[in-house]
């Protein structure tokens, strides 16, 4: 694989076989950015449990404390008498039937989060093969789904995170920006893995963390010691 002179002045700062302290992992991870923008840091998470069965499946959605760094568009569908409560409360886009048939005809996916009234779950299941595989489904899991329209448009945009596991038992999450520093990014971190404990379904045997690992848009992967108590 080709690696960019940057990618490998970064990854000599990492020794890859050490676990690190959070706190170090992430001053390491804002050390090694050498990009000319404002990275993201991520997280992921290998747990120890088999998603391919319902009692072991791992979701939620959690307000980090420091948001995102990201502009979070949101999409609400809703009747069209809560349009204007919608848009009032923050929302970048509302409405009902319209916007099913954009996405449908149109390919149009100008929004990062889509938020929906329970009672218009009906018109919005239309959208399920498009939506889903995009991580983009409302559920009444992440809350994303729910009568308070105006609480989850603030959420939101406050920087609301879902954690759902991938089809290899791994969970992989944003927890904000290289600019927030490591104080900032330990606070999101702390609380991100303590909600994924906390989801532990009671099925799951054996070593729940199987390992953590975070890393920056373009840098190099720093391993997390997630076994050490927060």
């Amino acid at each position: 694989m080709f690696r960019s002179k940057n990618y490998k002045e970064s990854a000599k700062l990492v020794d890859k076989s050490v676990l690190y302290d959070a706190q170090d992992a992430f001053k390491l991870v804002c050390d090694a950015s050498k990009a000319k923008f404002d990275e993201t840091v991520e997280l992921h998470v290998k747990l120890g449990v088999d998603g391919r069965h319902a009692d072991q499946q791992v979701r939620g959605a959690i307000v980090l404390p420091n948001g995102t760094g990201k502009t979070v568009r949101v999409l609400v569908f809703c009747k069209p008498e809560r349009v204007e409560e919608a848009l009032g409360a923050g929302a970048d886009y509302a409405g009902g039937q319209d916007l099913v048939e954009k996405i449908q005809k149109e390919n149009w996916f100008e929004f990062d989060t889509v938020i929906a009234s329970p009672d218009m779950m009906g018109v919005v299941g239309r959208l399920g093969k498009i939506l889903g595989p995009k991580g983009l489904m409302p559920s009444p899991k992440a809350g994303t789904v729910t009568p308070n329209i105006a609480q989850a448009i603030q959420e939101a945009k406050a920087g609301k995170v879902e954690y759902r596991l991938d089809k290899t038992n791994i969970i992989h999450c944003p927890i904000g920006k290289v600019s927030f520093g490591s104080e900032k990014l330990m606070e999101n971190y702390v609380a991100l893995i303590s909600a994924i404990i906390k989801a532990k379904p009671a099925s799951a045997k054996g070593q729940y963390i199987r390992s953590c690992v975070t890393a920056s848009t373009m840098g190099p992967g720093v391993k997390i010691n997630a076994q050490k108590q927060l």
